[in-house]
């Protein structure tokens, strides 16, 4: 999260940020309440089908949601916000004349429904005398009453507020006491209670669960000021992923710099003030060509921007072109069954089923069962991310199952799913293998701040933590590191990558996309990986 984001969320801007998403102002009590009866939700949605149908649409779906937020926010000593919301209605989308229609109501009386449902149905009539083609569907066989939960142990909910903010206090507490002179940490709070009900005859009731536990520290000292952010991820688990397992911390060269499954927040709160300390006494870079090895923390944004949206459909076509911009990776490329998107050893693919995933549900906003697939196969473009009514544009039959909405009163639409580099096949390496071969490189460390082009071509991006490498050996912490690239050199200078025991998945917990705009939350997994003659700039020098 860059730090102009943080602040619309933390101050002033958080209403406005998170008001598509979530609603009226509630208790900690109130979003303990339980979900509405699974039958009566069967029962409205069956009123908001029939409706749509008798008013002339041949497809119709609706989605019953109540979305619950919670967010603490702490700074040094004290908590500055506590923020508790609730929303809930319901959305119908239909096809009328071939042409979609969508409308919502908070309303959730069987008159207001059923009122919606014509109203939808008016809209999608209204739209058609626009459009040149019908709506083409792939066929989704209806699942009839299903279920599926997030796996938790622990409802971050059913926590006190008051545990959670004391909490983010020693969290503070220790990043003051061994270097920082300012922190500001941040509990987010997500459950999506989210029933789906189609005229393809799939009843789905899910309840999704989302963390994430973010700190943006700061020291200053003679040499300016300097920031670490939080190296904990974003997740699909409840409160169980705070417990900090010792068996989940990741060492390199005898340094603890991560974790996985689990997240020591306070200790990393503690490593982060004396990281601040040697960033402020740090040397800073010499620009020119590195071998760069890439920490997963780190990583994760890399293929956030460089793969996960240049490979969405909607973008490739140029229906995203008027505000996220279009994509490098267009159909001919695709088409040629040959285009080099990396070396040999990248595998990339999308996977809504992760489990501990943001992205990871049973079923998508439309109803289709989620699954994985390939993107990139032993280096070469093979797919893209597509939706129902994308997926006969390149010649598939069945939806890839990434749609998504951020609450029932937003139409659904393709949403970039879990998009990750598969690790080291063949060996286990781990990170320390990985480096040992480096004569002179740069090991990278947690996202920073980051620039690519409107087509996801060219690319700068930043980090937390730069560490010089010599002869297969971290010997310093430096400073002031950006590498420079484009999509295809990069990918394609990727020489080695860690095995299984080193994959850890990361996320972007609000990833913004179309108009109006809506958020969503994905993951992103990957090893340490190893990218030879990398372009690194110096930040603090004048151009």
């Amino acid at each position: 999260m860059e730090r102009r984001d943080f602040i619309k969320i933390t101050g002033t801007g958080m209403g406005a940020l998170v008001l598509p998403m979530t609603g009226n102002i509630v208790t900690a009590a109130e979003l303990l309440d339980k979900p509405m009866d699974v039958g009566l939700k069967k029962q409205l949605a069956d009123i908001a089908l029939n409706a749509a149908r008798s008013a002339g649409a041949s497809y119709a779906d609706a989605r019953i949601g109540r979305y619950l937020n919670q967010f603490i926010t702490t700074r040094e000593k004290v908590v500055n916000n506590v923020v508790n919301t609730e929303s809930a209605g319901i959305g119908i989308r239909v096809i009328a004349n071939g042409t979609w229609g969508f409308a919502a109501t908070s309303d959730m009386t069987p008159d207001s429904i059923a009122k919606t449902a014509k109203q939808a149905v008016a809209i999608a009539k209204a739209n058609s005398k626009f459009q040149s083609e019908p709506v083409k569907l792939a066929p989704v066989k209806g699942v009839g009453e299903v279920s599926w939960k997030t796996p938790i142990k622990k409802n971050a909910f059913e926590i006190p507020v008051k545990e959670k903010a004391d909490m983010l206090l020693e969290v503070n507490n220790a990043a003051l006491s061994s270097g920082a002179n300012y922190i500001t940490s941040v509990l987010f709070l997500v459950n999506e209670q989210k029933y789906f009900a189609s005229t393809d005859g799939s009843y789905i009731d899910q309840d999704v669960h989302r963390l994430w536990s973010p700190f943006f520290a700061s020291a200053v000292g003679p040499s300016g000021f300097k920031q670490r952010n939080g190296l904990g991820d974003p997740v699909g688990m409840g409160f169980e992923y705070l417990d900090g397992r010792k068996e989940d911390k990741i060492h390199v060269q005898g340094a603890n710099i991560g974790y996985k499954n689990s997240y020591d927040m306070i200790e990393d709160a503690r490593n982060a003030g004396e990281q601040l300390q040697k960033k402020l006494k740090a040397k800073s870079v010499k620009p020119g060509k590195y071998d760069l090895v890439l920490d997963p923390a780190h990583l994760m944004l890399t293929i956030h921007e460089s793969v996960g949206h240049p490979l969405e459909l909607d973008r490739v076509l140029g229906y995203e072109a008027n505000f996220a911009g279009t994509s490098f990776a267009t159909l001919d490329k695709w088409r040629s069954k040959k285009f080099q998107y990396g070396s040999e050893i990248v595998n990339l693919v999308a996977d809504k089923t992760q489990e501990h995933s943001l992205g990871c549900v049973g079923y998508d906003d439309e109803g289709v069962k989620t699954k994985r697939w390939d993107l990139v196969k032993d280096g070469v473009l093979v797919n893209y991310q597509a939706t129902r009514d994308q997926v006969h544009m390149i010649d598939q039959k069945e939806s890839h199952g990434c749609c998504y909405s951020q609450s029932w009163r937003d139409v659904q639409f393709q949403r970039m799913p879990n998009v990750s580099l598969m690790p080291n096949a063949k060996e286990d390496l781990s990170a320390n293998d990985v480096i040992k071969d480096v004569e002179d490189g740069i090991y990278i460390v947690g996202r920073g701040s980051f620039s690519i082009d409107q087509q996801r071509y060219n690319f700068q991006f930043g980090g937390q933590l730069f560490y010089e490498i010599k002869n297969g050996k971290i010997v310093d912490q430096i400073e002031d590191v950006a590498y420079q690239s484009n999509t295809q050199e990069f990918w394609n200078s990727c020489t080695q990558l860690a095995g299984k025991s080193d994959y850890r998945v990361g996320g972007s917990f609000f990833d913004g996309k179309g108009q109006p705009v809506q958020v969503s939350a994905v993951s992103h997994g990957c090893p340490t990986t190893r990218f030879n003659n990398i372009n690194v700039l110096n930040t603090k020098r004048k151009v």
